[in-house]
């Protein structure tokens, strides 16, 4: 998983409240389960005029070019309720998403980007509504998100946010759960070592 620290990107804000995972990526989409080629369908519906030639929207933001490169994005409240789809993270970071500043999360949403390495950060409904002013009178502005100090800057804009030290930890050594499980593999070879045999998998009886 990569490592978060400090990373400063291109905001782009869409201004709706409940953006659910099936608006992220539409069921019809889910026919892999590699992780990749999920970006170019990321919030499909709403970024394409039509299914068969995919003609981008331009009045959408993610579109426009003001916002392209965009590794942020701003929300509103509830992002990523819906179904339990861990697509739904996965199309953010194939698209290029590093970050998602928002109110509020759904929690199995939430759970799924953080052991993918997608950092959601929680900050309140004043501050998110200052952010966005400050990115519709500026489109293309960048943010600053740093892991390290636990904060968002934005222009003349500084706050700071909260995130369990478990995620913290994960997020800024690139740990996902396989990782973890290895940081304990000579414990875990010890162990397998000290089985007897018939309690080994697949061993005859």
């Amino acid at each position: 998983m990569q490592k978060f620290t400090v990373h400063e990107g291109i905001a782009v804000p869409l201004d709706s409240a409940n953006i659910d995972t099936d608006q992220i990526i539409p069921k019809q989409f889910l026919l892999a389960v590699d992780r990749k080629g999920f970006g170019k369908h990321l919030f499909h519906d709403a970024r394409y005029l039509d299914d068969a030639e995919m003609k981008p929207n331009p009045e959408f933001n993610l579109n426009k070019p003001a916002y392209q490169g965009a590794t942020i994005l701003v929300a509103r409240n509830n992002f990523g309720n819906g179904s339990s789809r861990e697509h739904a993270p996965w199309a953010l970071m194939d698209f290029g998403f590093r970050a998602v500043i928002a109110p509020s999360f759904a929690s199995i949403f939430n759970h799924n980007s953080l052991g993918n390495g997608l950092l959601n950060v929680v900050l309140t409904e004043a501050e998110v509504d200052s952010i966005f002013k400050v990115l519709t009178q500026k489109p293309g502005t960048k943010i600053e998100i740093s892991l390290i100090e636990m904060t968002v800057k934005c222009e003349d804009l500084c706050f700071k946010f909260e995130l369990d030290e478990f995620h913290r930890h994960c997020l800024l050594e690139g740990l996902d759960n396989i990782a973890l499980t290895l940081q304990h593999q000579a414990e875990i070879k010890a162990y397998e070592e000290k089985r007897p045999a018939f309690a080994s998998f697949g061993t005859a009886l």
